[in-house]
């Protein structure tokens, strides 16, 4: 159960935020299941969404989803489980349309996990997470996981909510060619589950924190409808 003395020594921006987010007493869940819907930017322009995923800190993720392509299903799942990620998506159940996997796909689905904490504040509370307050509305989380070095920077309001989170992920940006490159987005609604509370409405990614992120980076907007903590 969540202490608030617990982050007592922490720097005032971290402790707003862990303090928002965590209710005293809360159960530290670093597992959940979440429901969404949203829409997402694929070649043929913005499609609609609604998936469900798991979250589990110390194995990794599964993001499942449906979606229409020009008025046709695409199902399918990105996940990283102990260390291996890949990506299944096909056309009416039968036809590939994205087959990934491989070390590079696991490094860049681990940036995709660190950036998702938001959605599990008790994992940061670890005690290997450094945090580092950079003024009086934005803090820094710095630690690695899942073979990833992340710094995960939390734009923070004045009450303690998520307003944005950034960091550099490991990607290709449809090059081919794989390196760090800015990565996050923008919340502009909360919710509280069983004494947890977590951004519900984003919108994520590539160039975040540049001009690019607006008019090319942006792909995926989402709301999150339900969520259970383990």
């Amino acid at each position: 159960m969540f202490e608030p003395s617990s982050v007592g020594h922490l720097p005032p921006v971290a402790r707003r935020y862990l303090g928002h987010a965590l209710a005293p007493g809360a159960r530290l869940g670093t597992c959940a299941r979440l429901t969404m819907t949203g829409t997402i930017k694929l070649a043929s322009g913005w499609c609609g969404f609604e998936a469900v995923q798991v979250l589990r800190w110390d194995r990794g993720f599964v993001w499942a989803a449906r979606a229409k392509v020009r008025g046709l299903p695409v199902t399918g799942f990105d996940r990283l489980v102990d260390g291996a990620a890949a990506m299944r998506w096909k056309l009416l159940g039968l036809f590939p349309l994205v087959q990934a996997e491989g070390a590079e796909i696991a490094r860049a689905a681990a940036g995709r996990l660190h950036a998702e904490a938001i959605w599990l504040p008790a994992a940061l509370l670890d005690p290997e997470v450094a945090w580092t307050d950079r003024g009086d509305d934005r803090t820094v989380a710095k630690f690695e996981a899942h073979g990833e070095p992340s710094e995960l920077a939390l734009g923070i309001s004045s009450t303690g909510a998520v307003a944005s989170c950034s960091l550099l992920r490991w990607g290709d940006l449809g090059t081919g060619e794989f390196a760090y490159h800015p990565f996050g987005g923008t919340a502009d609604q909360e919710r509280t589950f069983a004494g947890t509370t977590i951004p519900v409405r984003l919108r994520v990614g590539w160039r975040f924190g540049t001009p690019a992120f607006e008019t090319e980076g942006e792909f995926f907007r989402c709301t999150v409808n339900t969520v259970e903590f383990r």
